[in-house]
């Protein structure tokens, strides 16, 4: 059944959401077309460029992206506290980089408004366009929008380029946003096309990574390797200090506008970020990868990482959502309990996903009275 956008997505629950886009008739147009041999390997830029263009703009912040042949994967944060900081004109200026404003706007911006009637009409304006900047549906459209508009453009063709709506996927807590990022990071491994997470292409993972890496004075691990035949294996991810994690200034913001990470136990609660240790993250990613890359289902790497620990996750348990996530979750993710009481709220008596949020979430064991 399809919901309302406002029914799945609510600030009250979470400022995290899943979003992905996939073209008309699955095809390859952001790919190579297998028909003609024609690459449109450009217009994931395009996408990852658009990406960057519009975190600048709304109240809204990129934690993870994967740009893939037929359809690409978001991770947003919303955050509503910081629209209804700006002022009037600031929210006028970010939504004329978006659309025109109209004469009357430009003349309150020239100062010509005369009449009280139009200045009040303009801070209505400054209303409406203040919640459409934290919108998640307005950011989508201007993103997809803008990206269809430039492929028929360069097709010379007009119609669909996206298939329908956009999917969204409210992510209730840490670990279901902790198993959704290292999903839509691990996208070019899970099918095939990448071995490794730093070799995934126009993903965030690889953006923060080239950014450690540059700010770190390191050789890029994708970009001028001249090493060539069985020499030519992917490196390990560089990984920043374990026990020290990054802030704004230790980790420069890469080519995609990302929302940094603040680590589990920031200094300065107030820092919006991810509430995870970039170094911890990698690990987990790139163990993960391996885990998923591994041709026997069951084998899993043993040098497990301390984060799942942390979070009390199986391991077993956890390379299986990972692996599977795409299948198992629609709408929302997170406990099991939480999961029915959204159910409960909308209407519903069950949400898919109750099955797999159990393998996340395991009841904790009691012991037995003495």
């Amino acid at each position: 059944m399809t919901l309302a956008r406002r029914q799945q997505i609510s600030l009250e629950e979470t400022p995290f959401y899943h979003c992905m886009a996939r073209c008309v008739r699955r095809a390859f147009l952001c790919g190579e077309d297998s028909l003609t041999g024609q690459s449109f390997e450009h217009r994931k830029q395009w996408i990852v460029d658009k990406l960057k263009a519009l975190a600048g703009i709304f109240a809204i912040d990129v934690c993870a992206y994967a740009v893939m042949s037929n359809h690409y994967h978001v991770v947003l944060r919303v955050d509503p506290v910081r629209a209804q900081g700006w002022s009037d004109e600031e929210v006028i200026d970010r939504w004329r980089r978006l659309f025109s404003g109209g004469v009357l706007v430009e003349r309150f911006l020239q100062g010509e408004t005369a009449t009280q009637a139009e200045r009040d009409q303009v801070a209505e304006l400054a209303v409406q366009w203040r919640e459409r900047l934290w919108d998640i549906s307005w950011f989508m459209r201007c993103l997809n929008e803008s990206i269809a508009r430039q492929a028929n453009q360069e097709d010379g063709c007009k119609g669909r380029f996206w298939e329908g709506r956009f999917k969204s996927q409210a992510l209730l807590d840490e670990r279901a946003l902790l198993a959704c990022m290292v999903y839509v990071d691990l996208n070019p491994v899970r099918a095939g096309i990448a071995d490794t997470p730093e070799a995934s292409d126009y993903t965030s993972l690889q953006a923060r990574i080239r950014a450690y890496a540059e700010q770190r004075q390191l050789p890029n691990n994708s970009e001028g390797d001249t090493r060539s035949g069985k020499d030519k294996r992917p490196r390990r991810a560089v990984s920043p200090e374990a026990g020290s994690p990054p802030t704004r200034n230790r980790l420069s913001e890469p080519s995609a506008a990302l929302l940094p990470f603040r680590g589990s136990e920031p200094v300065d609660q107030s820092l919006a970020g991810i509430p995870l240790a970039f170094s911890d993250y990698l690990t987990l990613t790139d163990w993960t990868g391996r885990a998923i890359r591994n041709d026997k289902r069951g084998v899993i790497p043993e040098d497990v990482p301390p984060i799942l620990r942390r979070l009390g996750i199986d391991e077993n348990a956890w390379v299986e959502t990972v692996r599977d996530y795409g299948r198992h979750f629609c709408r929302v993710v997170g406990p099991v309990e939480r999961l029915r009481r959204l159910a409960g709220k909308l209407g519903h008596r069950w949400l898919r996903g109750l099955k797999p949020s159990g393998v996340l979430y395991p009841r904790p064991q009691t012991g037995s009275p003495s």
